[in-house]
């Protein structure tokens, strides 16, 4: 086919030109770096402005920086204590002291708020009108009332409306409750109770390997293994036979009232008690959430089959539609983990020594505010980080694994 006369005269006697090469702006993986390099260097710029600003600031102040205070006498008591600590010790021990009590409020927090979260969970989906409107209520009052309100509430009721310790509630031997907090017997220390600890810690580690290695064997052959029983073995029956075995002692260091207080025995501070109950009874309204819709995310037909092949609706809970639930369940369960942690820093606010306390009462003193803060930054970051470590690897053990 000959050629257009226009095309001819048009290219005739030259070159066609070659495309020319893309510019590297136009690169959209060059962009890319380019701006992670620029967002760096302001970041950067912007730290060294602010890190320089602040030691120019201190040292036209005479203000010490570092944390050398850490070592010298803290000076001050503290309340509550998981460790030996008197005044003549150090900050960093004084510090150690405000982290552990954090770390005791924030898992035992946990545990609580999961339990009762579930329990109101699953009743809110009860058939039963009374219980699910009861449940219903304990959700929206206590999610819409803020934390810090209930934690006033809780230590007021405590301290205020609960008797003077020689008028101190006495609802069993050895236990008072009054103002100034609950009283307890402790186990005396013998070897009988220690051996019994150390064969429920043995007892816990084998109930959980008993378990993966049921669940292994009924997905391998399908022959199911009764782990209840047995883990109740381990757990309970296993300490008390040690505890048999040692002598069987019955002695305990029981509270008695000397003076305006009670001597011996443990105790639960009033402080600790309004903060465990605020943050526990606040986060189970919103895990109770949760966990109905996890339970209603799995679909009816689940329930049904299970129903209909013969399980009864606590089995069919406990085997199908939970196990399914809680990879729905898991990940905004561990927001409300990391809201316990976190909200524990209200105990400033009742008196509780919390890291925040303990830190907030070691800067007025040193005047190392930068550092006191830092710390309590180290030490959120640290906890809520280790926290959403577990929850995460967790979720990944649970979730579906196509084959």
């Amino acid at each position: 086919m000959a050629a257009h006369p226009a095309q001819t005269g048009a290219t005739a006697g030259r070159p066609i030109p070659k495309a020319s090469r893309a510019v590297f702006w136009n690169d959209p993986r060059v962009r890319g770096i380019f701006y992670q390099i620029l967002a760096v260097a302001l970041i950067g710029g912007a730290v060294w402005w602010l890190a320089s600003n602040t030691i120019e600031n201190l040292n036209s102040r005479n203000i010490a920086t570092g944390f050398h205070f850490l070592g010298r006498e803290a000076g001050f008591d503290i309340g509550e204590n998981l460790i030996d600590y008197s005044p003549a010790d150090s900050y960093f021990k004084a510090l150690l002291v405000g982290v552990l009590n954090t770390l005791r409020v924030a898992v035992i927090g946990i545990i609580l708020a999961t339990i009762i979260g579930t329990i109101i969970g699953i009743a809110r989906l009860s058939k039963n009108w009374l219980v699910a409107k009861l449940a219903s209520i304990y959700v929206e009052v206590v999610r819409n009332i803020p934390l810090i309100l209930q934690l006033f509430f809780w230590y007021s009721l405590i301290t205020e409306f609960l008797p003077g310790p020689r008028d101190a509630l006495h609802p069993m031997a050895g236990v008072f409750l009054s103002n100034r907090g609950l009283k307890f017997p402790l186990p005396a220390h013998e070897f009988a109770y220690d051996l019994a600890m150390v064969l429920f810690a043995l007892g816990l580690i084998a109930a959980v390997a008993l378990g993966h290695w049921a669940k292994k064997r009924q997905d391998a052959t399908g022959r199911h293994f009764p782990t209840a029983w047995v883990n109740l073995g381990l757990i309970v029956g296993l300490p008390i036979a040690g505890w048999l075995l040692a002598g069987a002692p019955l002695t305990f260091n029981a509270p008695v009232l000397q003076g305006f207080n009670f001597v011996g025995g443990a105790s639960l501070s009033p402080e600790f008690s309004a903060l465990l109950l605020g943050l526990v009874i606040y986060t189970a309204g919103f895990i109770a959430e949760i966990v109905r819709s996890g339970i209603q995310a799995v679909g009816k037909g689940q329930t049904e089959a299970s129903l209909a092949l013969g399980l009864s609706k606590g089995q069919t809970l406990r085997l199908i539609v939970m196990p399914q639930a809680l990879r729905v369940i898991v990940p905004p369960m561990t927001s409300q983990y990391l809201n316990i942690t976190k909200n524990s820093s209200l105990a400033v606010a009742i008196g509780f020594p919390d890291i925040v306390s303990v830190a907030n009462t070691t800067l007025n003193q040193t005047g190392q505010a930068i550092e006191g803060i830092a710390i309590i930054m180290a030490v959120f970051l640290t906890i809520s980080l280790s926290i959403a470590t577990f929850m995460n690897w967790y979720n990944k053990h649970i979730a579906l694994v196509e084959r």
